[in-house]
């Protein structure tokens, strides 16, 4: 009697591009030397956020929106990484 092996599924990785949009607002108490420097801003923001609400932090309002964009939208280097992800899946 031959038995046969269950083939190892293959689950094919299947990547798109999203434009996302967030909308946070909220208040927060923090040293004013913390807003001086822009490029580390946007990330202590959220990182303050995604940590959640305390005595110093009061979320008022937050929103998230996606939509899955066709790939001529997205940048001549992000539609390589994009035929590199779809490639790699593939030779698995």
């Amino acid at each position: 009697m031959k038995t046969d092996k269950a083939s190892p599924q293959t689950k094919k990785l299947e990547v798109g591009v999203y434009e996302c949009e967030i909308h946070l607002k909220f208040r927060l108490i923090e040293d004013k030397a913390v807003f001086s420097d822009r490029g580390e801003l946007l990330n202590f923001l959220i990182e303050s956020f995604m940590i959640g609400a305390d005595d110093y932090l009061e979320p008022l309002q937050s929103a998230v929106t996606t939509q899955e964009v066709t790939d001529l939208e997205a940048s001549p280097e992000m539609r390589r990484q994009l035929m590199r992800l779809r490639n790699s899946s593939e030779s698995m």
